[in-house]
């Protein structure tokens, strides 16, 4: 941390002695997980000594949270560091040596990212058939085409149809389903397999985006989201060590644990004004009438509705021996009475139905024998609620069903996430609901006190470029001649949920925070200046 005293007399330090003789500013940042911590570090670096972080919860790391296991450790929350060409926590993780004992098998290129690229996906019904190799490589490619018509409703601002209702799951499943019932080559047995995949491929889809159905995530919205060039990583110590680099560097007395926020009391004038960071997350989109007082603005409580955040989990299965194949890198579950179905949503009883498949943990030097299950949605808080034995059983029957082999035995251990049920998280990440749309993210992002503008953090407009990081800036906010004052900020918003391009990643968290503290320094670098 760089001290008042230490920090010289330059104009480029906002807190340089010569300039605030105020006292210190204080800013409390609520949220110990990486858009907090990343915050708080800039903070501490630029000069800024009297910053708190409040975290509910009894550890830092927010959903980065890595269990070790015996000699494994295991991911419950973050899993990847995805794209690696100018993504900051890439860069983090390779300058301190996380990244050497990565196998090649634990580099993925693919869309929908294993845990090892190595061999190939099972594709099994429920009648304990495999679906022959090139069934699947077929449908396969016929999806990647229909997904990245998905993308070209944003990227080319393509009018999207009534038929669709906006909607990424309605769209695809609707196309997928007309292309295998027009193509003439296809026996009508190897049809109604490839119009079962369609469901299992948009339980992964929803699974990846956390929402409940793919059928709420927006279409005309959903090109916007930006992929970062370059492999997906994981990290084999675990990825907490990235939350303990950025740790490393504040003291231990910054970061206050067990400490919940009740409320944040706001819009008061006051001599010192203060600036916390705030994480938008389910606990937000819950509570946001009771935490603020005065309430929130009628823009942003608009915008918190209209964004969807939900819950994605994995279920963690030990085997004492392996029971698939040395080639199999994942078993993708098909439920071949779903051909026609067109909902993502079951009944409490079958929840089990919404878990897409089970991926293989590779390598079993290090991991063992594990399977990592995923499920998303209501059907993932229906699993919460149910025991570990109750949740093993279960998997158990759908594996042996699938497989078609009645001796797998039960797993010798389980582990399990509940992103969903944690009353501090009440979810996984944020993504775009039909009705939504990026301009939803920057209204969340605004800092309060905030009026309209469309200026943002680098002078450009509200629309985002490729590699440019924005978000609003409000006319208050700068300094203004004519009256000689500033209206300082008092709550500012950061989080994965309110990075327009790269919401729903580990990068997106880590850059709203430091775009964040970047408000604050230079909010009081022209408060400096105009009080000199």
């Amino acid at each position: 941390m760089q001290s008042c005293e230490s920090s010289g007399d330059s104009a480029d330090d906002p807190l340089s002695c010569g300039l605030w003789r105020r006292g210190q500013p204080r800013v409390v940042v609520i949220g110990a997980g990486l858009a907090g911590l990343a915050a708080a570090k800039a903070l501490l670096e630029q000069g800024f000594t009297d910053v708190t972080v409040l975290e509910a919860s009894s550890r830092i790391g927010g959903r980065v949270q890595s269990v070790k296991l015996g000699h494994a450790t295991f991911e419950l929350g973050a899993t990847w560091i995805h794209g690696s060409h100018g993504n900051p926590v890439y860069h983090l993780a390779e300058a301190n040596g996380l990244l050497e004992k990565t196998t090649d098998g634990e580099r993925s290129v693919g869309r929908i990212s294993l845990y090892s690229k190595n061999g190939v996906a099972c594709y099994l019904t429920n009648h304990g058939r495999r679906i022959p190799k090139d069934v699947v490589e077929e449908f396969s490619d016929l999806y990647n085409e229909v997904y990245n018509l998905t993308q070209e409703f944003f990227r080319h601002d393509k009018p999207v149809n009534a038929e669709s209702q906006n909607s990424v799951g309605v769209f695809t499943r609707e196309e997928v389903r007309n292309r295998i019932r027009d193509d003439p080559d296809d026996p009508e047995a190897t049809k109604r397999l490839k119009l079962a995949m369609i469901q299992q491929y948009l339980k992964v889809e929803s699974c990846e985006s956390s929402s409940h159905s793919i059928d709420e995530v927006s279409l005309s919205a959903f090109g916007e989201w930006t992929e970062i060039p370059g492999a997906h990583h994981v990290i084999p110590s675990g990825f907490m060590r990235v939350v303990e680099l950025l740790a490393e560097g504040i003291p231990a007395h910054v970061i206050q644990l067990g400490k919940p926020v009740r409320c944040i009391h706001w819009d008061q004038a006051s001599a010192r004004p203060r600036g916390p960071e705030i994480e938008p997350r389910g606990v937000l989109k819950r509570q946001y009438t009771s935490f603020f007082r005065p309430g929130l603005p009628t823009e942003k409580v608009a915008a918190i509705h209209r964004l969807g955040i939900g819950t994605t989990d994995k279920i963690f299965l030990e085997f004492e021996e392996p029971f698939w194949g040395p080639e199999c890198n994942s078993l993708q579950f098909v439920w071949e009475d779903e051909a026609d179905s067109s909902t993502l949503t079951y009944p409490p009883e079958l929840w089990y139905r919404k878990i897409c498949g089970f991926d293989v943990l590779y390598p079993p030097e290090r991991y063992g024998h594990v399977l990592s299950g995923w499920i998303c949605g209501e059907e993932a808080l229906v699993m919460e609620r149910c025991d570990d034995e109750a949740v093993a059983e279960i998997c158990t029957e759908m594996l042996r069903q699938f497989t078609g082999n009645p001796n797998i035995p039960k797993p010798r251990r389980i582990l399990r996430s509940a992103w969903g049920s944690n009353p501090y998280f009440r979810g996984s990440y944020s993504y775009t609901q039909v009705g939504s749309s990026g301009a939803d993210v920057e209204k969340l992002a605004k800092p309060l006190p905030c009026a309209e503008s469309s200026k943002t953090a680098h002078g450009s407009s509200t629309k985002q470029q490729p590699g440019h990081l924005l978000s609003s800036m409000c006319p208050e906010q700068s300094l203004d001649s004519k009256r000689g004052s500033i209206k300082p900020m008092q709550v500012l918003f950061s989080g994965e949920a309110t990075h327009r391009k790269y919401y729903s990643t580990t990068h997106g968290a880590l850059l709203s925070g430091q775009r964040e503290a970047a408000r604050l320094i230079e909010m009081y670098r022209d408060l400096f200046q105009q009080g000199t």
